[in-house]
C-alpha cells in the first residue's frame, strides 16, 4: 500500500565550496569556514562581481575514469563524485543488488552551461565545424542522471529535473514519490551545479541580483541583514541514496533520516520575484506539513532558501510566519548559504543533506554575516555561530525563478 510505504536516507555526499565531502562540509558549516573568495576560474576583472564559491582541489580520478571525464562537463563531474560518496555511505553492494529497482533522479538547473560557452568560442572563432561533436551531450541538463546511471549501470527510473533554484529539492521529493508508489527500491537523488563562467556571472549581474562585496568576498553573502545586496553564485552538488524502509531493514543499513513529506507549489506570479503575500511558499510548506501528518509545533529546524536577497529573505520570513504563527520564532532558521554560496540547482539537495545532518548530530549551522537586524525578517536566523539542540523533524525550503517552490519535511527515524 501506498500509505504504508516508508522512504529513507541511508546515504549521503556532496561537494561545495567549503568541502569536497560530506564530512569536510559539515565541519566548516559547524565552524563558520567560508568557501567564497575572488572567482580563479576566468579574468573576471570587468564584471561587476567579481567573487564566487568555487570548487577547489578536486581529484576526479577516484570516481570518474580520465576517458569519461573528458567528455563530460564539470556539472556532470560533480554529480557523479557525490553519488559515489553516497553510494559508498549507504553501504549498498551494487553487485548483489537489482539494478533494475535502483534509480537516479538528478537534476540541474543550468545544465553544461561551461561546455556551451566554451563551443560558442569555437564557433565564433573558427565556423561551425569547430564545434565538438560531444557539445549537446555534455551541455543538457539530464546528462548528470545519465552519467551516474553509466557509470553505476542503473536501470531503475532515470531522468532529471529542471527548475532552477528548487531543482535539487524537488528531485529529492519527486524519487520520494517514486519509491512511494513501488517503481523503485532505491533512489539516487539530487542535484548538481557548475556555473562560475563568464556569461552566468554576467547574467546575474545585469539582475542586480548578485553581491558586488568584491572586497569583502567571505562576508559578500548574508542572507536575512539588512545590509544584504544579493546572493553570491556557487558551484556543488548533493545526491542522496533513498530507500524504502524495507529494502534497508532487509539490508540491515544504517540510517541517517526519514523523509517525511514533501510540498511543491507554482507561484503564478512573476518570472523572478515572488509574490508579495508568499502564497506560494506558503502552499508547498502546507502540503509538505500535510503528507507528513505533522504540526507545527513539531518542526526543530528549517533550513531556509535564504538567498540574501531582498525579495527572497523578507518574502520566506512572511511564509514562515503565516504558516507557523508565533511559532515561527521558537524555531531556528538557518541559510547555510551564507558560507556556501547560492548553489542553484544545486542548493535543495545540499540543504536537505545538512538537515539529514543536524537530525543525526543535534547540531544546528548558523547564518553568518548577520550583523544588523531587518524589521522584515525578525525570526531567530542563530546568528554567526551553530546551535546544539536536538533535531527531531526539519524542513528544508527551497524556491527558484518561474515561481517554483519546493519544501521537504525530514524526520529523525523511529521503528
Amino acid at each position: 500500500m501506498l500509505e504504508d510505504r516508508r522512504v529513507v536516507v541511508t546515504g549521503i555526499g556532496a561537494i561545495t565550496s567549503v568541502g569536497n565531502n560530506v564530512l569536510e562540509i559539515w565541519e566548516s558549516l559547524l565552524t563558520g569556514k567560508s568557501g567564497l573568495g575572488p572567482i580563479t576560474k576566468f579574468d573576471a576583472e570587468d564584471h561587476r562581481t567579481k567573487i564566487a564559491g568555487e570548487v577547489k582541489n578536486l581529484d576526479l580520478h577516484d570516481s570518474i575514469p580520465s576517458k569519461d571525464a573528458k567528455r563530460l562537463d564539470p556539472f556532470c563531474h560533480y554529480a557523479v563524485i557525490s553519488a559515489d560518496e553516497a553510494i559508498t555511505d549507504s553501504g549498498l553492494d551494487l553487485e548483489s543488488e537489482d539494478k533494475t529497482r535502483i534509480g537516479v533522479l538528478v537534476g540541474s538547473g543550468i545544465g553544461g552551461i561551461i561546455t556551451l560557452e566554451n563551443q560558442l568560442s569555437r564557433l565564433a572563432a573558427g565556423g561551425p565545424s569547430r564545434v565538438s561533436p560531444f557539445l549537446v551531450p555534455m551541455m543538457i541538463g539530464d546528462m548528470a542522471a545519465g552519467a551516474i546511471s553509466i557509470r553505476f549501470r542503473l536501470q531503475g527510473p532515470n531522468f532529471g529535473i529542471a527548475s532552477a533554484c528548487a531543482t535539487g529539492c524537488h528531485a529529492i521529493g519527486e524519487a520520494y514519490w517514486i519509491l512511494r508508489r513501488g517503481d523503485a527500491d532505491v533512489m539516487l537523488a539530487g542535484g548538481t551545479e557548475a556555473c562560475v563562467s563568464p556569461i552566468s556571472m554576467a547574467g546575474f549581474s545585469s539582475m542586480k541580483a548578485m553581491s558586488v562585496r568584491n572586497d569583502e568576498p567571505q562576508k559578500a553573502s548574508r542572507p536575512f541583514d539588512a545590509d544584504r545586496d544579493g546572493f553570491v553564485l556557487a558551484e556543488g552538488a548533493g545526491v542522496l541514496t533513498l530507500e524504502t524502509l524495507e529494502h534497508a531493514k532487509a539490508r540491515g543499513a544504517d540510517i541517517h533520516a526519514e523523509i517525511l513529506g514533501y510540498g511543491a507549489s507554482g507561484d503564478a506570479y512573476h518570472m523572478t520575484s515572488p509574490p508579495p503575500d508568499s502564497n506560494g511558499a506558503i502552499i508547498a510548506l502546507n502540503t509538505a506539513l500535510k503528507h507528513a501528518k505533522i504540526n507545527v509545533d513539531e518542526i526543530s529546524y528549517i533550513n531556509a532558501h535564504g538567498t540574501g536577497t531582498i525579495l527572497n529573505d523578507r518574502n520566506e520570513t512572511l511564509a514562515i510566519k503565516k504558516v507557523f504563527g508565533r511559532q515561527a520564532y521558537a524555531i531556528p532558521v538557518t541559510s547555510t548559504k551564507s558560507l556556501t554560496g547560492h548553489t542553484l540547482g544545486a542548493a535543495g539537495a545540499i540543504e536537505t543533506i545538512i538537515c539529514a545532518k543536524a537530525i543525526g548530530e543535534n547540531s544546528i549551522p548558523g547564518t553568518y554575516n548577520y550583523e544588523t537586524p531587518d524589521p522584515d525578517c525578525d525570526l531567530d536566523y542563530v546568528p554567526n555561530q551553530s546551535l546544539e539542540k536536538e533535531v527531531k523533524v526539519a524542513l528544508n525550503l527551497n524556491f527558484g525563478f518561474g515561481g517554483h517552490n519546493a519544501v521537504v519535511a525530514l524526520g529523525k527515524y523511529e521503528n
